[in-house]
């Protein structure tokens, strides 16, 4: 990427900043010097530029592909147009087109139940269609369940990263549509965290719910991106039968994040409240293997990482001395808790854990998986009797192998755990290429 543009770093860093609350605890910790410069800077206001997701485009056609057609909508909370109102609603109300059935994700239709969780099926109230999850033991649409149906509509928002569960069960979906002969069509959304593409690729023998594509861990692609991906590869079966329909977004370039666009946050799923734990998430979820909390049971998950044995002060100097770009970091104690819907039975619950706070400055600058991995590392190398992996199959599965582990064990350093993974990283972005749908805005970034 080309990071020389300083508006984009001054003002992006103070968007941040001002959106994410500072907690009462006062650092003596402090960034390099440079950060302090830029985070101080006379700013300028960050660029805000309108944008239509596939469900306004949709609107603005008047619904022309779907019209006289029974649908199918695989969806949760997040399916909403510009003016607020839900997509299922939306079409309910649509005397050309007749809803027939919903499709539930993790974390439910309304998107409030905690992950990991089993979703029941259920019938919307309103509409009087049947709500099918698709979390459960059933995790693929039944022909039962699509009996009648002429299309199948995904409008779900991601958030980038390969562990994120809604792309596998979009993957899911896509093959049901090649199987049964129905046609599926994405309506797309932005990648809330760019296109930047970083991190392992998935080694099909860790295929799992959180990783179902040989994709690295931040993929780089909207969904609608992702969906031509799967189907262009190969990677689901009867690929080249599906029927795919992409309903693009207009005014999205790759390299813009979320609060660069004049979209409202929704919340994605209980744990994931703004943009700054967005951007972490593909580094600090990789913490679910092992024993420092990821920060769940408080409000702050991602943001708020550490363990009881941890010195808060101590890791964010050894942070700041690995060099840490894109982020700062302040030495912070908590009490994970049990928040229903959101947490439940949290590592280290009712106990004091001492870690850091994570703060995304510059989003272009800020690497989070790297992030994750120097995090690791350099709490092994200060801790090396208390660190330890909780699941080390989990942590193969998170990380799409078993390297992260072994080189971990075998006392490697960040740099040569990073190194590893570019070659094949390399390749994959060659590959991407001709799946591609939205182009830079700012020459030679991505």
């Amino acid at each position: 990427m080309n990071h020389s543009s300083v508006f984009l770093k001054f003002s992006v860093g103070l968007n941040l900043l001002l959106l994410l609350a500072c907690t009462g605890n006062q650092p003596d910790v402090k960034p390099h010097a440079h950060q302090q410069q830029e985070m101080v800077a006379v700013q300028k206001p960050i660029e805000i530029l309108p944008v239509l997701t596939g469900i306004d485009v949709l609107e603005r056609i008047n619904f022309a592909p779907i019209q006289g057609k029974t649908v199918a909508v695989v969806c949760n909370h997040t399916a909403l147009d510009k003016q607020g109102r839900h997509l299922v609603d939306i079409l309910y109300e649509s005397p050309d087109v007749t809803l027939k059935a919903i499709f539930a994700p993790e974390h439910g239709f309304r998107g409030v139940t905690e992950g990991g969780f089993d979703i029941n099926d259920s019938l919307d109230q309103k509409t009087g269609a049947m709500i099918y999850s698709i979390y459960g033991d059933i995790r693929k649409p039944t022909a039962q369940m699509l009996n009648g149906v002429d299309m199948i509509i995904f409008d779900i928002q991601d958030v980038g990263a390969r562990f994120y569960t809604y792309i596998s069960t979009m993957g899911n979906v896509m093959e049901a549509g090649a199987e049964l002969g129905i046609p599926v069509m994405i309506l797309d959304r932005p990648n809330p965290i760019s296109g930047f593409t970083d991190g392992n690729i998935l080694d099909l023998k860790f295929q799992s719910f959180v990783g179902m594509f040989p994709i690295p861990i931040q993929h780089g692609m909207t969904v609608g991106e992702l969906a031509r991906m799967i189907q262009g590869e190969g990677w689901i079966n009867q690929a080249a039968d599906l029927d795919l329909r992409i309903v693009k977004n207009e005014g999205w370039s790759r390299d813009l994040f979320f609060n660069e666009t004049d979209l409202k946050w929704v919340d994605p799923s209980p744990n994931m409240r703004n943009l700054n734990e967005a951007l972490i998430y593909p580094g600090m979820c990789l913490l679910e293997a092992n024993i420092c909390a990821e920060g769940r049971g408080t409000d702050k998950p991602f943001e708020w990482v550490g363990a009881p044995f941890i010195d808060g002060k101590q890791l964010a100097t050894a942070l700041y001395a690995g060099g840490l770009e894109g982020a700062t970091v302040e030495p912070i104690s908590f009490v994970p808790r049990d928040m229903p819907g959101r947490a439940v039975n949290p590592k280290f619950e009712g106990q004091k854990v001492n870690g850091i706070q994570i703060r995304v400055t510059e989003p272009m600058e800020f690497q989070p998986v790297q992030f994750g991995v120097k995090f690791l590392v350099t709490v092994k190398r200060l801790y090396p009797r208390d660190f330890k992996w909780v699941s080390e199959s989990r942590a193969a599965r998170l990380w799409g192998s078993e390297t992260l582990v072994q080189m971990i064990a075998a006392g490697k350093s960040a740099d040569d755990i990073i190194a590893s993974y570019q070659p094949e990283l390399d390749q994959f972005k060659l590959r991407q290429q001709r799946y591609l749908l939205y182009p830079s805005s700012r020459a030679g970034n991505l």
